[in-house]
């Protein structure tokens, strides 16, 4: 049985979903949580302590006390969007790679826009980090939860490429 909650953020209410093998679903809006299977019923106790998790580790995140999350993940997708995933996952906190820096790693030097297809379907934003990508001329590209989300969460991570440093911020700007 899916669990689902709704998570206060900086960035705006985060919808999480979990399955009792691990976080599911994450996006910035809550409708986004009428996904993979029906409501009703009791939530299994592995489900809600996977949310417990996502939550606590999330609030850390955001706090700058937390650079890799430790959760198990319950993803579905193509071979090709997990093996995208796999690589988001890999990326180290602070740091940013390019669309075809993935497709190269992937052995797909062409395939640049099916990364980034991979990439935009990701269905845990945060936890496995496709705000990390940005386009090859070094601007941010494009984020589902939206750019000035992304330009947040890159700003937080001490990664925000140098043509975005100069522009506002909505979210985190403490200036």
């Amino acid at each position: 049985m899916l669990a689902r909650t709704v998570l206060p953020s900086p960035l705006g209410e985060l919808a999480v979903a979990a399955t009792p093998a691990g976080i599911a679903r994450l996006t910035f809006e809550p409708a986004g949580l009428e996904w993979r299977g029906g409501a009703g019923g009791a939530a299994d106790p592995a489900a809600l302590a996977h949310l417990e998790q996502a939550a606590e580790q999330l609030a850390l995140y955001f706090a700058g006390r937390l650079r890799r999350f430790d959760l198990a993940l319950d993803l579905e997708g193509t071979r090709f969007q997990r093996a995208v995933w796999d690589l988001l996952l890999a990326i180290p906190y602070g740091e940013t790679r390019t669309y075809e820096d993935l497709a190269r790693a992937l052995a797909r030097p062409g395939a640049s826009r099916a990364v980034g297809a991979a990439n935009g379907a990701n269905p845990v934003a945060i936890v496995v980090p496709c705000h990390r990508i940005v386009a090859g001329d070094g601007t941010l590209g494009g984020y589902r939860g939206g750019l000035d989300r992304k330009r947040a969460l890159l700003r937080l991570e001490g990664a925000l490429p140098a043509s975005e440093l100069r522009r506002p911020l909505s979210f985190f700007d403490s200036s």
